[in-house]
């Protein structure tokens, strides 16, 4: 893919706390929250992006870190073009307070933040309420905002913080004791929490997919896919479901998680549809 322009998204900023962000929106409809993975709004998560659109909601992405639109693909820029992308990004978030990055069982910053993004775009957009879909870096971000009420289709893409350097940290959240038993709460009023991940992916141990089940119990519907399922052609290992490593194929397991998690946002926040 090459760089993405983004024409078919507005961009305005949101200001909360002294906190802010550049917001990209596009679509009619119940809001969802997008939340990028590193380097940030690619290509690709914009596609998905798009998907989530084209069912009938509003998408709204964070500008968290990176240059939204820029492909980090070597065949775009270079390797020494695809690295800089990957370090400014990781740059970005190591000295920025808002992220907390090796901490288990703390919620960054940052959640208060998409928080009350999630809210304000409840109150513009309408609807039952917000669905919200973290990735990578941001995966665990989807179940931290879940503590309010608004919040009605958590997405838990690859959840990769905190990062697993540590036996203790490959079964721990990124979330406070709090607010996981305001959402431990919530799911037993209802709220299903889905994460998604490949069997071999080293930054999401099978151990922290275990944890959420013991604490959510029913409520968490894991996909876990075999290694194989994903693209080939991908220059990294399997990680990405719906980005970098989806096979955009009917009958494909990536595609079939996609459908997934489209489902579980149609469910929720689209009421009539059919």
């Amino acid at each position: 893919m090459a760089d993405d322009a983004l024409t078919d998204f507005t961009r305005e900023r949101f200001t909360h706390q002294g906190r802010s962000h550049a917001v990209l929106r596009s679509g009619n409809g119940p809001a969802v929250v997008v939340m990028a993975e590193i380097p940030g709004i690619t290509p690709k998560v914009a596609r998905f992006a798009r998907r989530v659109r084209d069912i009938g909601c509003t998408v709204v992405l964070p500008d968290l870190f990176g240059v939204a639109g820029r492909d980090p693909d070597p065949s775009a820029h270079g390797w020494t073009g695809s690295a800089m992308t990957g370090l400014r990004a990781t740059a970005r978030i190591c000295v920025s307070r808002e992220f907390t990055v090796l901490a288990a069982g703390r919620t960054s910053p940052v959640v208060t933040w998409l928080r009350a993004l999630a809210a304000r775009e409840h109150e513009r957009c309408g609807g039952p309420g917000v669905g919200a879909v973290g990735m990578c870096f941001t995966g665990g971000y989807a179940l931290a905002m879940a503590t309010d009420e608004r919040l009605l289709a958590p997405v838990l893409c690859q959840p990769s913080l905190p990062l697993a350097v540590t036996a203790r940290n490959r079964r721990s959240l990124d979330i406070s004791p709090a607010d996981l038993r305001a959402v431990q709460q919530r799911c037993e009023a209802g709220l299903t929490v889905l994460g998604l991940r490949f069997r071999g992916d080293r930054l999401v141990p099978g151990e922290r997919f275990a944890l959420l089940r013991a604490k959510l119990g029913e409520a968490f519907v894991a996909i876990e896919l075999d290694d194989g399922a994903a693209d080939p052609d991908a220059l990294t290992p399997p990680h990405s479901v719906v980005t970098e490593h989806l096979v955009d194929e009917p009958g494909e397991p990536t595609r079939q998680a996609l459908d997934q998690v489209l489902d579980h946002l149609r469910a929720r926040l689209l009421t009539s549809a059919p």
